[in-house]
């Protein structure tokens, strides 16, 4: 079962988030706090969007899709940039990944939105695997740049 978060949600989306990273090796990055992702998500302007793969027998959460709107310039209209994607080891292999997908998908379509957007380490060969069999393409001209930290600081006060 597919369902949109709910605030009771954010402890069990806290902890999948730092599965998610200990999966990742990245770990030690994982920052966020359960009150800044109850913030984000259920805060007086709601700026990021989750939905959660609940077991249908127990009504566990077993994984969950967090999003949050973009905008394509060429195309002028919003997208969906999917930030994380999780779903618990055991539980995988049960169609949660691809049925979070096919409710972002839905969003997207129901919305006019022209495009569903994520990331994929390169090293994660199962899922870019899975990406492609749903009709994904990679995206391997582009590079993703960041700032954070002291050059981000470094700018700013430039």
């Amino acid at each position: 079962m597919i369902r949109p978060a709910t605030v009771d949600d954010v402890p069990s989306i806290h902890t999948m988030i730092r599965e998610l990273a200990e999966y990742e090796k990245a770990l030690h990055e994982a920052e966020a706090t359960e009150a800044q992702l109850r913030e984000a998500l259920f805060g007086e302007h709601p700026t990021v969007f989750a939905h959660m793969a609940v077991d249908d027998t127990s009504g566990e959460p077993v994984g969950f899709a967090l999003w949050f709107r973009n905008f394509s310039t060429w195309r002028g209209t919003h997208g969906v940039y999917l930030e994380d994607l999780y779903v618990r080891p055991h539980a995988r292999g049960g169609g949660h990944g691809k049925a979070l997908l096919r409710e972002l998908a839905r969003v997207c379509t129901e919305r006019g939105y022209a495009r569903l957007e994520w990331w994929v380490l390169d090293w994660n060969e199962p899922s870019i695997g899975f990406y492609k069999s749903l009709g994904a393409e990679p995206m391997d001209e582009w590079t993703v740049f960041r700032l954070t930290g002291e050059p981000l600081a470094r700018l700013a006060e430039s």
